[in-house]
């Protein structure tokens, strides 16, 4: 992603420093150009697809205020003509009803369909290189395929070159010509893609393929109790119109599901990007309201209260999927990390709780040296 960042110089300079080597496209210095030339490029002859949607896209305008915005910038259209354009693109990167869409805010669509407006708004300048920074990581595979075939039709159509960052080593074998493996800032193996998924030569290379999943089916557990229980669960988000956001009607997100979950066993939630799927989870988590019974280790959840749940919460955690929206910008990693033993174990001293935050970084693969550091300054992986 640095590299990425590098070829449009949009890393902070200071502090950043381009020690040495080039970056030329179409023969020309990006790193020696003027600023106005690289406003020329930008967007318009090399395009962009960011990792993180919600913070790319602007919380404050609608959709179609952002995409217009592209096209009145880099092509010089006028709102009608735009329009037309607007709703073909989201419509080609699978975004369902793309014309009642269009005066949603970035917080109204879910993961998946952030990561396609992404996508369509680097894809309307129909540019000449194509940035695409992890693209498919938020998309359903029934949606990841749907781009990745769309990529490669506009590359066709466009004679367009594309630079796909992944660690998703499935997706490189089927899109890449080339691929260029990097560890710790450094590229240690380039080659064609058939030749490299054959016969890797870097031991980095050879560990990354022998890491991918086998596909072997996970032997179940033992007979074990009903852990979670949940019947005929429904939620439901109002639709407000008018002066006074007077409720009309209610959008029905997640439409009376039942399942069980035993201790010890793992229930996937499998569905296309806005299925309800993270819905469910907030739900029965009791973060939004719903309908329907939740019962966890033979406790009912529906009716407690915010004092009642928060030892029950003790034992149900999440990972959400957006980590910008999730992490305080505000607090370093350390004070992110032990928040919760804050609330749930009072009683560990400052010592104890900073003990347990290294060694649980130590467990997801984090040097707990940067546990100061705050969430910006990690990748979007780390984060």
């Amino acid at each position: 992603s640095v590299t990425a960042l590098s070829i449009l110089r949009l890393l902070p300079s200071p502090p950043v420093e381009y020690l040495s080597g080039d970056i030329r496209f179409h023969g020309e210095s990006l790193l020696h150009v003027s600023d106005q030339t690289l406003r020329g490029v930008r967007g318009n002859k090399i395009a962009m697809i960011f990792q993180e949607p919600m913070v790319s896209l602007n919380p404050l305008h609608t959709l179609e205020k952002q995409l217009y915005e592209v096209l009145s910038l880099h092509r010089g259209m006028r709102r009608e003509a735009a329009r037309g354009e607007i709703l073909n693109c989201l419509d080609r990167v699978g975004i369902r009803q793309a014309a009642k869409r269009l005066t949603d805010y970035p917080h109204q669509l879910s993961g998946g369909e952030r990561q396609r407006v992404m996508i369509a708004m680097a894809l309307l300048t129909r540019p000449e290189l194509l940035i695409a920074d992890e693209p498919t990581t938020a998309l359903d595979v029934s949606v990841q395929a749907q781009i990745l075939q769309l990529l490669r039709e506009l590359q066709g159509e466009l004679n367009m070159g594309m630079l796909f960052i992944t660690h998703n080593l499935s997706i490189v074998r089927k899109l890449a010509h080339r691929v260029a493996v990097m560890q710790n800032g450094r590229c240690v193996e380039q080659n064609y893609a058939a030749t490299l998924f054959a016969s890797p030569t870097h031991p980095y290379t050879q560990k990354l393929l022998n890491s991918e999943p086998s596909g072997d089916p996970v032997p179940l557990p033992e007979p074990a109790s009903t852990l979670l229980d949940v019947e005929q669960l429904q939620v439901a988000f109002p639709i407000r119109k008018g002066i006074l956001k007077r409720i009309v009607d209610h959008n029905v997100v997640v439409k009376n599901i039942s399942f069980t979950l035993r201790a010890g066993e793992t229930l996937g939630l499998v569905g296309e990007s806005g299925s309800g799927k993270s819905t469910t989870g907030l739900a029965l988590l009791r973060l939004i309201n719903s309908q329907g019974s939740i019962i966890f280790d033979g406790q009912p959840l529906q009716n407690l209260n915010r004092r009642q749940l928060l030892p029950i919460r003790h034992r149900i955690q999440v990972v959400f999927q957006d980590p910008n929206s999730s992490l305080n910008p505000r607090l370093n990693v350390l004070q992110i990390i032990e928040e919760g033993l804050r609330v749930h174990q009072p009683t560990l001293s400052a010592a104890q709780r900073e003990q347990q935050v290294i060694a649980v970084m130590h467990e997801v693969g984090l040097d707990p040296e940067t546990r100061h550091r705050y969430p910006a300054e990690f990748s979007g992986g780390q984060r």
